[in-house]
């Protein structure tokens, strides 16, 4: 049988670029080698798509420069008949097209590429991708425009302000008075647009606020405050599926080292302690999982540090679980995403804080502590972009004919 060819897009001109390269070498581990064939799509900083086996090896993006002196300068193409990973410029000598792509496979985080910036670069490519579409994108990376439809639809979300900031650098005064009028400290000022804790800050008066906005102006052009759960547990749920159908994980309780969960304890592990959990991936794609490797550091993007299964009533796990699928359904997702909620222990209320349409590594850890393989939830997630492009085949975007050549043209 013909393997599908997978084409993984990775990287991008996004804050968590390294945390996308760690999660496509989680999912290629795992992604059933007899049935696909992984053709990587790597994204640099600048924009720049390359292609190699090299790209395969997280060790090798200890000096990306090098790396991509390995690998090849590509741009990916539909020219009518396939979609081609072609060489730029092309060669003088040797194969102009280097491999073809039957379905696309984004593991993107952040800005410029999970936005939905991917997702439409994939449509105009007019090929079958896991994942969200533009629209569902825009939703799960944009906090206030997310928050705005889920309490539209009686989702539960924590009281906000939302601005852009040319807003506040206009009428900062205003602004303030705002918060201060709806909110209620201790709050919680992140940017409106980003993912991976970054660029969050708590905040318990008005000096603090100010400072704290003018942090998260360093990374977004839209911020939102929001009320502190002060008697807070953080709970996060998994889920794969289209918005017909949809299956929820168990869920997780991350251990905070701090009062706001932050980038470190999601990805960085103790480097002087505890060793990486990632080695070289040359040699141990066949074995399925990456080996740990003394002193290089690596991340934790896993089970460690966290409780799995969280410590919570069974009814309040159904009721996550519910919300997760709900949420899911409600943004437009598909594929694999990641809800995660809080929950004011004080009055036992649950929130919906934010959803990751790309989730870190994928949460595979959150799907085999659910009892299925991470081989299987790939090969799901795949079938289901097959499957979407399909159906989206069936419906009319635009007609054959050529209304410029009608008899008559056309009338000012």
């Amino acid at each position: 049988m013909e393997k599908i060819k997978v084409g993984v897009f990775f990287g991008g001109k996004s804050v968590e670029h390294e945390i996308s390269i760690i999660s496509m070498i989680e999912a290629t581990l795992r992604l059933n080698e007899e049935k696909y064939e992984i053709v990587p799509i790597y994204i640099t900083k600048q924009g720049v798509m390359y292609t190699g086996e090299d790209l395969l090896d997280l060790e090798m993006y200890r000096d990306i420069p090098v790396l991509l002196k390995r690998c090849f300068k590509v741009s990916v193409v539909n020219d009518g008949k396939a979609v081609k990973v072609i060489r730029v410029p092309a060669p003088l000598i040797g194969k102009r097209v280097l491999n073809t792509i039957d379905v696309a496979f984004p593991i993107v985080h952040g800005t410029n590429v999970e936005d939905g910036t991917i997702a439409g670069f994939l449509n105009l490519l007019d090929i079958p991708y896991v994942g969200p579409d533009i629209l569902a994108s825009g939703l799960g990376m944009d906090k206030i425009a997310m928050k705005k439809v889920l309490k539209e639809s009686d989702v539960p979300v924590v009281d906000y302000v939302g601005f852009y900031s040319k807003e506040y650098v206009k009428d900062e005064d205003k602004i303030l008075k705002e918060i201060e009028e709806k909110l209620h400290y201790p709050l919680i000022v992140k940017p409106g647009n980003l993912g991976s804790s970054v660029g969050i800050k708590k905040v318990k008066n008005k000096q603090e606020l100010e400072d704290a906005i003018s942090f998260a102006m360093e990374f977004s052009d839209r911020i939102i405050v929001e009320n502190c759960v002060s008697d807070l547990k953080e709970i996060n749920c998994a889920v794969i599926g289209d918005i017909t159908e949809s299956e929820a994980t168990e869920c997780e309780e991350p251990i905070l080292a701090g009062e706001i969960l932050s980038y470190t304890d999601k990805y960085v592990g103790d480097r002087k302690t505890k060793g990486g959990k990632f080695g070289s991936v040359k040699g141990a794609r066949k074995g399925g999982k990456l080996g740990a490797k003394k002193g290089t550091g690596g991340v934790n993007n896993s089970a460690e540090g966290k409780k799995l299964p969280a410590d919570i009533p069974n009814e309040t796990r159904d009721e996550i679980q519910r919300l997760a699928k709900e949420t899911f359904k409600v943004l437009g997702c598909s594929g694999i995403a990641r809800v995660d909620f809080l929950i004011d222990q004080e009055i036992n209320k649950i929130y919906v804080n934010e959803i990751n349409t790309i989730p870190g590594a994928l949460s595979w850890y959150l799907f085999e502590a659910s009892g299925k393989k991470f081989e299987d939830v790939l090969e799901e997630a795949i079938d289901i972009a097959i499957r979407r492009y399909s159906d989206r085949e069936k419906l009319t975007f635009s007609y054959d004919q050529n209304i410029l050549a009608l008899t008559g043209g056309i009338k000012k």
